[in-house]
């Protein structure tokens, strides 16, 4: 007797050859959403917000290979999307692909479109050995050796937020500048629906009255807040008065996906159990920066979203990490100040707020995008003409405001395990 064991990713109904046989409805495009990572995925729902309800469009999910691919599959199957593996993603054609990341772009079989997953372009690319042909280092996003492959650009488009990123992605790399396209940034204006709303985040995350609300936000890697170590948190958390302050931390999902939850979440119970609030990796953070009064951050993209809410920033973790001089971030190093570990942290808290400069701030986060409020109505124009479909008479979704603050709750302190 022989056993068939079944496939476990079997070809869906939608691309079977026998489709009409199968399928409730049929599509007129296919579009698929490629997945590098959690940070990458969470973007990628922003950009794809603006075909709901739209059923000439059957949507399908793939987890690309990245190195911080851990935490995807169960993000996906959370959202309940339709996901094909890998190795069929890419032997199927597709009327068009999205991605927030660049790694194996060229081998799906459909035209690209590429979003940066954090605020513009801060971050720089070392050059990868042996490139061919030799390439400089360029910002994340913008360089020649993750846009190009064998003398092409892979994406058929390379959305934007600022037209000031235009002048910058034609020194890195100046053959993909026609395939650009300048449309916004999605979490700027999330947070920017927000503020009105300021005192619902606050309360969510039980601040009141008078009591000011410190987020410290790390980016991932040794450059990071956490990176330099655990000081900086314990030092929140041990020397305020708590009476005037609450502490939170916001990891960026990277933390979290190489480390795994109960592992931070392990780390982390002693401060929880002082009185630290832990934000979930797997619940809209935006509203978390809204409700800040100050933000002890890093050089990830959350301290730059954090220029545009009125709280003074103090910057953590490596002065000098790999930043494009050009590029908002720097100029927001180049002014905040800095972490000090050789004085009191009150005293650093209240300085920040005396030294801060709203002329400043706007400044820096004006060069966030240069199409505010209107990402998702630039990015349904695009995602159409890609997909050579005329867009539905109904008007684009109105941006929403962030849901409200999760924090990771634990059964037993003692065990790190959270509910």
């Amino acid at each position: 007797m022989s056993l068939t064991v079944p496939e476990p990713h079997a070809r869906h109904v939608p691309v079977r050859l026998d489709v009409q046989r199968w399928a409730t409805h049929r599509s007129r495009r296919r579009l698929l959403v490629v997945v590098h990572t959690v940070v990458t995925g969470q973007r990628l729902l922003d950009a794809i917000r603006p075909l709901e309800g739209d059923t000439r469009v059957q949507t399908f999910f793939t987890q690309a290979p990245d190195v911080f691919s851990n935490g995807v599959g169960a993000f996906l199957e959370r959202l309940g999307g339709l996901v094909l593996p890998w190795s069929q993603a890419v032997q199927t054609h597709f009327d068009l692909a999205l991605a927030a990341g660049h790694g194996n772009l060229h081998d799906v079989q459909a035209p690209v479109v590429v979003l940066p997953h954090g605020a513009g372009h801060n971050k720089v690319v070392p050059v990868l050995p042996g490139a061919h042909p030799p390439a400089r280092a360029g910002a994340h996003g913008f360089s020649r050796q993750r846009l190009m492959r064998d003398g092409a650009v892979v994406p058929e488009a390379i959305v934007l937020a600022h037209e000031e990123e235009l002048a910058r992605l034609g020194r890195d790399c100046p053959e993909a500048v026609p395939a650009a396209e300048v449309v916004g940034d999605p979490c700027f204006d999330r947070m920017a629906a927000s503020l009105p709303f300021r005192a619902l985040y606050r309360e969510a995350l039980g601040v009141k009255g008078r009591r000011r609300l410190v987020l410290a936000c790390s980016t991932w890697g040794p450059d990071s807040l956490l990176g330099h170590g655990w000081n900086t948190l314990e030092r929140l958390v041990t020397e305020v008065p708590k009476d005037e302050y609450r502490i939170a931390a916001l990891l960026h999902p990277h933390v979290w996906n190489a480390h795994g939850d109960w592992q931070v979440r392990a780390w982390l119970a002693e401060l929880v159990r002082a009185g630290l609030l832990l934000l979930s990796p797997h619940a809209d953070w935006t509203g978390a920066v809204v409700a800040a009064d100050h933000i002890v951050g890093d050089h990830g993209s959350v301290s730059l979203y954090g220029a545009m809410t009125g709280a003074p920033v103090l910057m953590a973790g490596r002065s000098d990490a790999a930043l494009d001089p050009s590029s908002p971030m720097a100029e927001l190093m180049s002014f905040a100040p800095r972490w000090r570990e050789d004085r009191p942290v009150s005293q650093q808290l209240r300085r920040s707020s005396v030294l801060r400069r709203a002329h400043r701030y706007e400044r820096v986060a004006a060069r966030i995008t240069s199409e505010p409020g209107r990402f998702g109505r630039r990015m349904r124009a695009l995602l159409y003409r890609k997909l050579r479909l005329r867009a539905p008479a109904a008007r684009c979704p109105a941006v929403e405001p962030a849901s409200l603050p999760v924090t990771v709750r634990y059964d037993d302190p003692g065990a790190g395990v959270s509910r």
